[in-house]
């Protein structure tokens, strides 16, 4: 069974939605002792950093989180879901996130002379093949619509970048 995390925040119904299309058995919870005997888990993400994280607080649910992102499991953090696996991001000065991986979130640079926040499809370069990119190609093109980038990481945690 796929755990989708329910924080009181996200997407959850796409999430359940898109599993349920593929016949993937999934159920959107709260519950720690459901998420630690998960097959998988998903932290689905939409809003604020701040607001996010402190949800996830009140509810208990930043170590359960912290121990299925740890353990040999899949999990996936899909939008503010990944970014909230990182210490902290420019969203939300001085609002601490789960620390998990090393870097931080940052605002993509005005100065830049791109459209912000970023939407479109642009191409991937995959770092680490298999996993979630078993059987898609370097250079596949994925939609995005973000504000933020990842900057600092731990090579070995990146899996794929785009420019």
């Amino acid at each position: 069974m796929i755990a989708i995390i329910d924080y009181g925040a996200g997407n959850l119904m796409s999430v359940k939605k898109a599993l349920d299309y593929i016949g993937a058995e999934n159920e959107i919870t709260n519950d720690a002792d459901k998420i630690k005997r998960a097959s998988h888990v998903i932290l689905p993400g939409v809003g604020s950093f701040g607001a996010a994280v402190s949800a996830m607080r009140e509810r208990a649910l930043a170590g359960v989180v912290c121990e299925a992102a740890r353990c040999e499991k899949p999990f996936l953090g899909i939008c503010l879901g990944l970014q909230l696996l990182f210490g902290e991001s420019a969203e939300s000065p001085g609002e601490q996130g789960l620390g998990i991986l090393n870097g931080k979130i940052c605002a993509i640079p005005p100065n830049l002379g791109l459209k912000v926040p970023h939407m479109g499809w642009n191409s991937v370069s995959i770092k680490q093949p298999g996993g979630i990119f078993s059987g898609i190609p370097d250079g596949s093109y994925f939609y995005f619509v973000h504000s933020y980038y990842l900057n600092g990481a731990d090579e070995k945690d990146v899996a794929a970048t785009a420019e």
